[in-house]
């Protein structure tokens, strides 16, 4: 049986030397892929009470949706409007709301933090912050201390 991490395809030197791009194209367009990453992800959530899934676009809202929809939660879109911001609708996110951030990638946690600040503004209660792969080396959950965080594949690097 494949582990995840045979999904992720390893691009040597890019976009510079001595960089490895990790592309996880190639779990959204294999079927078992994306089945993996959401039953690896639900896994993740055993034993954490939530109300709601929120979900960054694009790829948060791939693997965010089948996790709310397969524990029958709600799910909510943070969308990032083209300007280094990230909106989310006022109504979406209820005062007292047990909150779970879903994204594809944690790099350094900026998209990570502005919408979990986005989340308590509107006076929801972050209890899990997921992701399916982490780059140790740009130290993003450094930007996330104080919040239950979990990724999938974690790498050592950048």
């Amino acid at each position: 049986m494949k582990k995840l991490e045979d999904y992720v395809i390893n691009i040597p030197d890019f976009p510079k030397p001595g960089i490895i791009f990790r592309d996880i194209t190639s779990i959204l367009r294999d079927p078992e892929g994306l089945k993996l990453s959401v039953h690896e992800l639900m896994h993740c959530l055993e034993g954490t009470e939530f109300d709601v899934v929120v979900g960054a676009e694009s790829r948060g809202f791939l693997f965010g949706m089948p996790l709310a929809y397969n524990k029958s939660k709600g799910f909510v879109p943070v969308r990032k409007n083209g300007t280094a911001e990230i909106e989310i609708h006022k109504e979406d996110i209820r005062p007292g709301q047990r909150v779970v951030f879903v994204d594809d990638l944690l790099a350094t946690g900026g998209t990570a933090k502005a919408a979990i600040d986005l989340i308590e503004q509107l006076g929801g209660v972050v209890v899990k912050v997921l992701f399916v792969m982490e780059l140790q080396g740009l130290h993003g959950r450094d930007a996330l201390k104080g919040y239950d965080v979990e990724a999938v594949i974690t790498y050592p690097g950048k």
